[in-house]
């Protein structure tokens, strides 16, 4: 020992040691204070604070010094205080003279590491049997977070070597500083060498002579913690050692040991025998821990357990049954039963009982928390009871125990198909399947496993005789696990600390293992261990561990010396021995061919006298068809050779070249035996060689690349599996090949049994439907999809041979399996068929889509016509599985989750009317949180009975009919249940629940109500009973089988199951059918190759071997019609016209005979505003009377809209959009009303004649279909919501009756929908061969319609009929004067005649009952998008901003049929114009009143006109902006407020009446900014309120409200002008510029005072101002003005104008990632003073983080940040309560209270909120999105 340590012997009391009490080698900072604490009874330090890093004690005093503290254990003495956090930093010093930082904290949620800091989460403990320790006992997460109320002072011991050692692989010198940080009291800290005993004190250790194990020693007097007589220290304080035992969450924390105070208490307990008693089990407790099979089979054998120090007088007695008392554990067919004797074990876990059986499967023991029950490094001992006096009472409980056991699964692989292995004998292939492994006998098929693993199993070993098997599992928290292969038992778990292990390999012996893996800085570890003793449950040894940088990916053990290896990877080969507890390697020179990838390897077998056990030849493949020869004893490479693909020769023979150049085959796996080769590779093919590798002597071709090939130790069979999940075997004998195994490369969605001929059908995420045999386990059939098309959803007919599936397009397909072909096929859905259900009598099929739709089909015949279709009728969402929907056993009755989840309906499932609806949120009273359904279920025998599973976990018994809650269960699963099941007896119940399943009682009258079983490694996604009751089928990721082993009841009814099915023809096929017996994989010898047979479908054609799909892109919509139905459709065929469609036509029809859609050349066709945000669907506006801001007002009308406004002048209702809100307002007062429903841009409006309903049509953006809301105007409520058109809704209109709705797609999709307006059902719909723009119903019959499009007029009668409605049609072209055009508006007129309007101009008149036009004139120069007949006047309005009254009168005169000058010529001459008056934009939008004295017109300069023809006047009664608002402020009186737009406008309005009231206008620039002169009464240089606004060309201009004049205009900037503002108190005018140069300018001459620079070259984003007292921060000045830059840099500088000072007081720069490309995509950088927090600039931008960040000018910190969803595009500060305002990309408006972080969400736009601005007082705020500008009442949080 060095001199410099004797001194710190036997430990060193670092308090006493610096003197701390003296502070001069101790630094203190803050809040530090003594105090005398009352537990301790001496004087303690308190460290205070709010901010940890403010308040500490560091020693030594600076950073300079070293403790020099060498020390192994650190001993702080401390506690943390209730309810705050604390964080310790320790710089510890390496060997190497690295110092690194190791800091403890409960603020930590989890560890992480660097070179030079390590940070370890603290979980703080609770006082004695307090509710947080019990709390923290049972829950697997620790208490992370602020100390909880009752702490008690702790004794924290940190080995300081082990962690530099393990966590850095550095070495321990010394410790160099200590800094403990708020908030804490601490006593003192004390290194040692020695690990002291906290509950043995010195003087206790001297008076009872207890021997303490070496190293270890009695707590000295100076770390005592007081302990009055006859109390136990752990009860009073916590004693917590690092490296902890602990098992809490998260890993690599300092927490409190699992066995440490146990150990203590233990000691201290008197060792009087006591009688056992009986333990009553609490409810939770019984189910959490039903009766389960258990994990393994006992051994017989009972573990010693090590004798204890203390003296006994008597131990407790055993009573032990030895195993050959009983049936052996390997014999089958034992099985508890109800009445034999079960034993009970008790142990200190809280009461909790165990119950373990002898079986011939293996099962897991696991609870439904997911905590394995299984003994590590130990042997696993039979049973033992306890001996009592009294009788030990049974709880009830299902029988028989277990009620289900394994059968078979069908699948293999998960995480790696190159696993598998033979047995020793060649009788049993073992390989993974998931987290299970299986060993299959190859004579029968059974199967049997190894169930343990918690994750999928990623290697396999199994030694050379067949006696220990070697399994590995992935994720972070990789383990070994070992077992005993004849019996089947877990012999021990090896932990690898590895965090992916993917390699094993067992010595010929059997007694070395050899892993290889990737550590946690993901380098490659080797690493060996000694399993001799592992079948004895000792612990598994390391014998070598080393690191190393080259890639592997294959290693072995030589067969001949356990101590050498073979590893082969990207670029090497290397030899490996190892010598002295260390490995070592060798790479093989390989010279030309060191880059390529090498991928597997094999020794030569067999061995000869002559010649060492050592010399033999390595074969190795690589990716690149090479295999070398390498001499093992020479380390050198012999033979190199390049198998490479066939060559066809003239004889059309195959042959193989393998020594020349060229395209190599891709060999994955090699093995070598002593007469032959074997190759997998990457065509498929797995190939047999001879040695020398000469010629191909044998072949067999697979479905798809080859990545295992394993020959059998005596050489007579080749196992081989194949990427895409397939696993079997050559006999080459015989060379016949069988499969063993087919699988599912992706996970199970789903399945369907046919109970007569014993089949299940699955669906998988691996696009594949596939059809099983149930016996032999053999796959049917394998349908596949096309790429652009999965299958989602599958079900069986209940009698005939035919099976539905739903796919992710919306189609339905019925396939016929005997004949292999599609026999229907619907196209029903917008979106993916989610759930697809045959009724029990096969009459009806039942289909449940993602985006609500519900179909009805009558399967009674084989076309499955559909009967009826229902929108909005089933929740929406993909993540309810397959059990959306259910039948009842008598075909009755249909249940659903819809429509929404939290709505259960019921119907009649022949007629789907609905019978019932059931609200399951409000049946739990007392919940907090509202619940919503998952899955649906109806019992077998009980009919008045429906299960629901909820997402908060409960399962609720549901009286079908009253809806009444009959029972529920709560706590189901730990999660959410995703399937049930009921027995047909109705006594059973089957849930799954993430990975495990439970079979309860049904009647829940037992005590114990469940059995728990695990295996799956995936959530299980359904559950259901086998037809005959006597197994359980479970898919997730993979088919597993169950039989069910309770005893059968009689049923007393039969069904016939004999049904005759008739062929039909089969339409084209979806997707590619492969037989088995077709695609069985079968050796060949190499110069055989026979034609493949060729399949043909019904109608003799070959079915494509490229699974063809017609797909159309997935619509989906934010709201569905409700119970919409479809009916027939006639269309008049005339012309181009498509022929009549069926409602709700297969979407995959093209227009015009698949040509692409145009849009046509005119304006009145609608087009959304192209957008780029994107809406947050998890977004919710707050309820009702909690909202933080509610809507005030709507400013502007969106012009981008067609007829998007409606006014009735009889009632005076008035109807407008903006945006996505549809504005009521009242005319007389200016007061509205806002609807609220759509989320996309409106695009046209209509109401009724009765003026009691509107309908509004929006988009639904890019994957959605476009919604039309309908809404009571009495109440403003919406009472439907209507979807069908794929594109937008060009034109929506009632009958004169408002008995009917017509709905017009736009050009995408030109489909005209007719809507009842009582249920609001789809009657019909049709297709026109041409785009259309309008449509109007005659206001004299309310059949009679006509719609206009293209160079047609669609004239359209109505025609009710008893089985349906049908709209006939008639297409008429234009008159030859007009030519071809495009027909844009249209109106009626009395005694049927129509006015329409053209793009060219024209208006032509026509005659309804002929369907003739009589007269044309040009009536304008340009589009005429707007007609509005009344009487003998006409209106017309055109993009050429006119808008003109004709008089019409003498156009009835010219109806005459022989009247030669009608449509031939122009017949202007015949009408006459009145009026004209010029508006300020395109006309989209005209309603009039009767007499055609007045009416309001709409342009798209986004105002509406208050037209008086009477007065020729137009009034503005709405304004708003064109183009892109950029900036809205309110004045500091806050009687106005300013807005500036990409038009070069800035408007003032009043905010009381929200009108215009002066307008500047700058043409052909855009005025990016705005601000107002300050208050007056602060500075006022003029005496006049101004706004000064910032354009794009760099000036400014100054505006006198008084005026209404420019009073000033300056050229501070040589570029654009974005960011604007008045000093706080007017003195001058900052504006900065693109360029980054802000300018100080004086607004009254306009001279410059200042020019900035210090952010040149980033734009300014951002500058505000605002007051501060004179000598404040240390710097002169009056004022703080700050400026953002886009580049992150926030700069903040004090002045005094007056005096032209101006100082930098502080730069921030705030780091960000690397930007992306695309520099707009970046949000901007913001920044403002807080109005609430004085000294504090709240920021946000591009960062690490999306958060707001607050930082304190005084503290030169950061105080706090809150996280963000999405990027803010906008920020802005309220002046009281403490609230900002955020606007995002995702369409949201965020208001935030700034210190809790408590949020509410406000959806109201329909772009990018990319401004907002409160009110000087904060009463009121102002939003943005594009043009659309909304004003809020604050009402605060």
């Amino acid at each position: 020992m060095s001199s410099r340590a004797l001194w710190q012997q036997p430990y060193v009391n670092v308090f006493k040691h610096m003197k701390i009490e003296e502070w001069k080698k101790v630094s203190k900072e803050g809040d530090v204070t003594t105090y005398m604490d009352k537990k301790l009874k001496c004087s303690v330090f308190r460290i205070r604070g709010s901010v940890p890093a403010s308040n500490y004690i560091l020693l030594p005093k600076t950073s300079s010094q070293s403790l020099g503290l060498t020390g192994q254990f650190l001993y702080l003495l401390f506690r943390p205080s209730p309810n705050k956090h604390f964080i310790v930093h320790l710089d510890i010093t390496a060997e190497e003279g690295h110092v690194i930082r190791v800091s403890f904290s409960n603020m930590f949620k989890e560890f992480k590491s660097t070179a030079t800091w390590l940070q370890f989460p603290f979980l703080c403990g609770a006082a004695h049997c307090s509710v947080y320790e019990n709390t923290a006992s049972t829950a697997k997460q620790g208490l992370v977070g602020p100390a909880p109320p009752s702490t008690r002072w702790t004794c924290l011991t940190m080995d300081l070597r082990y962690v530099l050692s393990i966590y850095l692989n550095r070495t321990h010198s010394h410790l160099k500083s200590i800094k403990l940080c708020a908030n804490m009291s601490v006593k003192n800290i004390i290194t040692s060498d020695l690990l002291f005993d906290p509950g043995v004190s010195f003087s206790e250790f001297r008076q009872s002579g207890v021997m303490l194990p070496d190293g270890t020693a009695p707590m000295p007097r100076e770390m005592c913690f007081p302990v009055t007589k006859g109390q136990n220290w752990h009860h009073l304080y916590d004693y917590i050692r690092f490296p902890s035992d602990g098992t809490k969450l998260p890993f690599d924390s300092i927490q409190k040991g699992s066995n440490s105070a146990a150990k203590k208490v233990s000691t201290e307990k008197s060792p009087q025998k006591e009688e056992s008693r009986i333990v009553s089990l609490s409810k939770p407790v019984q189910d959490r821990v039903s009766l389960v099979q258990q994990i393994t089979t006992p051994k017989s054998a009972v573990s010693s357990t090590k004798q204890r120090s203390l003296n006994q007088k008597t131990l407790p007695e055993l009573i032990y049954t030895p195993s050959g008392g009983s049936e052996s554990p390997g014999s089958p067919g034992q099985r508890s039963q109800a009445g034999e004797e079960v034993t009970v074990v008790c142990a200190d876990d809280a009461g909790v009982h165990v119950y373990a059986h002898c079986e011939d499967g293996v099962y897991a023991h696991m609870t439904d928390s997911e905590e394995e029950i299984t003994v590590i490094n130990a042997a696993c001992p039979r049973p033992v009871s306890l001996s009592s006096d009294q009788p030990v009472k049974l709880p009830q409980k299902l029988y028989p125990d277990p009620i289900l056991k394994l059968n078979r699964i069908i699948g293999f692989g998960g995480a790696t198909m190159r696993c598998a292995v033979w047995s020793s004998d060649g009788q049993e292939v073992v390989y993974p399947c998931h987290a299970i492994i299986i060993s299959m006998t190859l004579s029968s098929g059974q199967q049997r496993f190894f169930i343990g693993h918690t994750d999928k199993v990623s290697a396999l070993a199994l030694n050379a005789c067949s006696t220990v098997l070697a399994s590995a599992q992935t994720g972070t928290n990789s383990l070994i696990r070992l077992w005993s292969y004849s019996g089947g038992v877990c012999q021990t778990i090896i932990p690898t600390h590895t965090h992916a292990l993917n390699l094993l390999s067992f010595s010929q012996s059997g007694g070395v293992l050899c892993g290889v893996g990737k550590d946690s800085h993901n380098k490659t570890t080797v690493i060996l261990w000694n399993t001799r003793r592992a079948a004895e449950g000792s612990v598994v040894p390391v014998l070598a561990k080393a690191h190393t940088d080259v890639d592997i990916q294959m290693m072995k053990i030589a067969f001949f010396d356990d101590t050498r290896m073979v590893s082969c990877g990207l670029g090497n080969v290397r030899l490996w021995r190892m010598r002295g507890g260390s490995l070592r390697s060798c790479p093989v020179n390989l010279g030309e061919y060191h880059s390529l990838e090498f991928t597997d390897l094999g020794f030569e077998q067999g061995h000869t006298q002559d010649r060492p056990v050592d010399e033999r030849t390595l074969f190795v493949s690589s990716r690149s068809g090479h295999i070398m020869e390498i001499d093992y004893v020479a380390v050198e490479i012999k033979n190199i050779r390049r198998l490479l693909p066939a060559q066809e020769s003239h004889a059309h023979q195959r042959e193989k070249q393998t020594f020349r150049t060229g395209a190599g085959i891709a060999v994955n796996s090699i093995s070598v035996c002593a007469e032959f080769c074997v190759t997998g590779s990457e065509d498929g093919f797995m190939r047999l060689w001879p040695l020398d590798f000469s010629s191909v002597f044998l072949e067999a071709e697979h479905e798809g690349p080859v990545s295992l090939v394993c020959v059998s130790s005596d050489g007579s069979r080749v196992l081989a599996a194949t990427t895409a999940g397939n696993l079997g075997y050559l006999d080459v004998g015989s060379r016949g090949y069988r499969t063993l195994m087919r699988s599912h490369t992706g996970s199970v969605l789903g399945f369907s049994v046919d109970g007569v001929r014993r089949r299940v059908t699955t669906v998988s995420r691996d696009s594949t439907v596939r059809v099983w045999d149930m016996d032999t386990m053999q796959q049917l059939y394998d349908f596949v999809s096309d790429d652009d098309e999965s299958p989602c959803s599958v079900a069986f007919h209940p009698s005939m041979p035919l099976f539905t599936c739903g796919s992710s397009s919306g189609t339905v397909r019925v396939f016929d399996i005997q004949t292999s072909s599609l026999i229907a096929q619907h196209r029903q859905h917008m979106g993916s068929v989610e759930s697809v259900i045959y009724s029990p009598d096969g009459q009806c099929l039942f289909s449940a889509g993602a985006l609500g739709y519900l179909v009805l089909y009558n399967s009674s015949q084989n076309d499955h016509h559909v009967v009826r279709v229902l929108g909005n009728a089933v929740a929406r969402g993909v993540s309810r599985g397959p059990e959306t929907l259910a039948v009842s056993s008598d075909s009755r009755c249909l249940a659903l989750v819809g429509p929404t989840e939290h709505i259960i309906t019921i119907m009649e499932a022949q007629s789907l009317n609905e019978l019932l609806r059931v609200d399951v949120s409000i049946l739990d009273v007392e919940s907090s949180t509202l619940d919503s359904a998952v899955n649906v279920c109806f019992s077998p025998t009980s009919l008045s009975h429906l299960l629901v599973t909820t997402s908060a976990n409960k399962i609720l018994w549901i009286d079908t009919h009253t809806g009444q809650l009959l029972r529920q269960v709560s706590e189901v699963h730990k999660h959410r249940c995703a399937s049930l099941a009921v027995s047909e007896d109705g006594r059973y119940l089957l849930t799954a629940g993430q990975n495990s399943l439970k079979v309860w009682d049904y009647d829940m009258h037992l005590e114990v109500k469940s059995q728990v079983f695990i295996g799956h490694s995936e959530p299980i996604r359904q559950v259901r009973f086998t037809p005959d009751q006597m197994g359980v089928v479970t898919v997730g990721d993979a088919l597993f089988f169950w039989d069910f082993l309770a005893p059968p009841q009689e049923i007393s009814h039969s069904r016939s199951l004999a049904i005759e099915v008739s062929p039909h023809k089969s339409a084209h096929s979806w997707v590619e059918l492969n037989e088995a017996e077709l695609s069985n994989e079968s050796p060949r010898e190499a110069l055989f190759q026979p034609s493949p047979p060729a399949m043909k479908d019904s109608e003799g054609f070959l079915c494509d071997s490229t699974a063809e799909l017609q797909l159309s892109p997935t619509a989906g919509h934010t709201h569905s019609p409700k119970h919409t139905s479809f009916l027939r459709v006639t269309e008049w065929v005339t012309n181009e016209d498509t022929p009549t469609i069926p409602a709700n036509p297969s979407r995959t029809e093209k227009i015009r005979d698949g040509h692409t859609a145009i849009r046509p050349d005119c304006y009145k066709h609608f087009t959304p505003r192209f957008k780029t945000s994107v809406l947050d669907q998890t977004a919710v506006a707050p309820p009702s009377g909690q909202a933080g801001l509610s809507l005030k007002a709507v400013i502007g009308y969106n012009g981008n809209g067609r007829n998007n406004m409606v006014w009735n002048p009889d009632t005076g209702l008035f109807v407008y959009s903006c945006g996505c809100i549809v504005v009521i307002e009242d005319l007389h007062t200016g007061s509205q009303r806002q609807w609220f429903g759509h989320t996309e841009e409106i695009s046209t409006l209509a109401v009724t004649h009765d003026a009691q309903t509107v309908a509004s049509a929006s988009g639904g953006g890019a994957s959605h279909s476009s919604l039309i809301c309908i809404w009571n105007v009495s109440d403003g409520c919406c009472r439907n919501r209507l979807s069908y058109h794929k594109g937008a809704v060009q034109s929506l209109t009632f009958s004169r009756d408002d008995m009917y709705l017509l709905s017009v797609g736009d050009f995408s999709e030109p489909v005209v929908a007719l809507w009842s307006t009582r249920s609001f059902e789809l009657f019909c719909t049709v297709q026109i061969s041409v785009p259309l723009h309008d449509a109007s119903f005659c206001p004299f019959t309310a059949d009679e319609l006509t719609l206009v499009g293209s160079s047609a007029v669609v004239f359209t009668h109505i025609q009710t009929r008893a089985n349906g409605t049908e709209l006939q049609v008639q297409k008429v072209g234009l008159p030859d004067a007009v030519g071809q055009a495009e027909v844009t508006s249209l109106c009626y007129n009395t005694h049927h005649i129509l006015y329409t309007g053209t793009n060219s101009g024209h208006v032509c008149v026509w005659d309804c009952n002929t369907q003739r036009c009589f007269v044309t004139w040009e009536a304008d120069g340009g589009e005429i998008g707007v007609v509005v007949c009344r009487g003998n006047k006409l209106v017309t309005g055109s993009n050429a901003k006119k808008l003109r009254l004709w008089s019409v009168a003498s156009v009835q005169n010219l109806r005459n049929p022989n009247n030669k000058s009608s449509t031939g010529q122009d017949d202007g001459a015949q009408v006459q114009l009145e009026q004209e008056l010029l508006l300020d934009g395109t006309v989209v939008s005209a309603a009039f009143d009767n007499a055609m004295d007045m009416g309001i017109v709409g342009t798209t300069a986004g105002t509406l006109w208050y037209i008086n023809w009477a007065d020729s006047t137009s009034i503005r009664l709405i304004s708003g902006h064109k183009s892109k608002v950029n900036g809205v402020v309110c004045s500091p009186d806050e009687k106005h407020f300013v807005t500036c737009g990409q038009d070069g406008s800035v408007r003032v309005w009043a905010l009381q009446s929200h009108e215009l009231l002066v307008q500047f206008q700058v043409l052909n620039q855009s005025c990016e900014c705005v601000c107002w002169t300050p208050p007056r009464g602060v500075y006022e240089p003029s005496g006049h309120t101004c706004v000064a606004g910032g354009y794009s060309d760099g000036t400014v201009r100054i505006f006198s409200l008084e005026s209404a004049e420019m009073v000033l205009k300056l050229q501070p900037q040589p570029v654009s002008v974005c960011a604007l503002q008045y000093s706080h108190y007017g003195h001058v005018l900052l504006s900065a510029g693109r360029d980054g140069l802000i300018t100080v300018s004086s607004p009254v001459t306009g001279v410059t005072v200042r020019t900035v620079s210090d952010h040149k070259g980033a734009p300014i984003t951002t500058v505000q101002c605002t007051s501060k007292q004179y000598k404040e921060f240390g710097l002169e000045g009056n004022e703080l003005w700050l400026a953002v830059s886009s580049d992150r840099r926030v700069s903040i500088w004090a002045a005094d104008w007056t005096k032209d000072k101006c100082e930098l007081l502080d730069w921030l720069t705030f780091p960000a990632p690397t930007p992306p490309e695309d520099v707009l995509a970046l949000p901007p950088s913001l920044a403002a003073f807080s109005p609430s927090e004085r000294g504090v600039v709240v920021y946000t931008g591009y960062a690490v983080e999306k958060e707001i960040i607050f930082y304190s000018l005084y503290k030169k910190q950061v105080l706090r940040t809150i996280s963000l969803a999405d990027w803010a595009l906008c920020l802005s500060l309220c002046s009281t309560g403490r609230l900002l305002a955020v606007g995002s990309n995702q369409r949201v408006l965020k208001l935030i209270h700034s210190s809790s972080g408590r949020f509410q969400d406000f959806p109201s736009h329909s772009d990018s909120v990319h401004v907002c601005s409160f009110s000087w007082s904060g009463s009121q705020l102002f939003t943005a999105a594009h043009n659309e500008l909304l004003l809020w009442a604050v009402h605060g949080l």
